[in-house]
């Protein structure tokens, strides 16, 4: 009974824990992901939770297994949609990958053009697997899928929904962080503009003379 009681004690637990996946750049300026604290003393580490059912259990020895036989590696620099698209996929699917820039350091640069015979990005490179050039959605999560990495988290917020909603968050903190004095001056000044405008009203009404009745009045005399 014991032994029944601490393997649903254990099981629960692992439900409700987060995966996390690690960001931070080494001394050359190489950007690396994993779901591991890079080890040795590194500054700038950034920690996210990426939703326990992205890996976790299975998937999350899956992970390791993939990640140990087929290490990811993604070329890629600013080169707008693609290369966004490209780290997208990967940080949804919770893929611990390092990321090299080849615009902005020579040892990448000069790894890239051996590898594709140039400098196209985004590349993803699997291990000792073909490189594979250009973002195309489908047949990178097919070259994923078969390197045994876990498959995408389709619970998982949009990031155009996930930045709507850290925007509206910050709205709503920076509003209830104004000064109340602040706030007093903006309902100061809207109270100030709507009498000003009540002031004028009365002198838009207001009828003009009747010139004709004082021109009669001007011959008559």
């Amino acid at each position: 009974m014991r032994n029944i009681t601490l393997s649903i004690l254990i099981f629960a637990a692992a439900l409700s824990a987060q995966a996390e996946l690690y960001k931070w750049t080494d001394k050359s300026g190489g950007v690396h992901y994993s779901d591991q604290p890079p080890a040795g003393d590194v500054k700038n580490v950034e920690r996210k939770k990426i939703g326990s059912n992205v890996i976790e259990g299975q998937d999350n020895f899956g992970l390791k297994e993939a990640a140990r036989k087929f290490p990811a590696t993604l070329y890629a620099s600013d080169c707008g949609e693609p290369c966004t698209k490209a780290r997208e996929l990967l940080t949804k699917r919770g893929i611990p990958f390092a990321q090299k820039n080849p615009e902005t350091s020579a040892e990448d640069s000069i790894a890239l053009k051996k590898l594709v015979g140039g400098l196209e990005v985004p590349t993803l490179v699997l291990g000792q697997t073909s490189p594979l050039k250009g973002f195309q959605e489908s047949s990178w999560n097919a070259s994923l899928d078969a390197a045994g990495y876990p498959s995408s988290n389709t619970k998982a917020p949009s990031t155009e929904k996930a930045i709507a909603e850290k925007t509206a968050a910050e709205k709503i903190t920076a509003e209830k962080a104004k000064p109340a004095a602040e706030k007093k001056g903006e309902e100061s000044g809207k109270n100030k503009a709507e009498q000003e405008k009540k002031a004028d009203e009365p002198a838009k009404n207001k009828p003009e003379p009747d010139k004709k009745a004082s021109t009669d009045k001007a011959v008559a005399n």
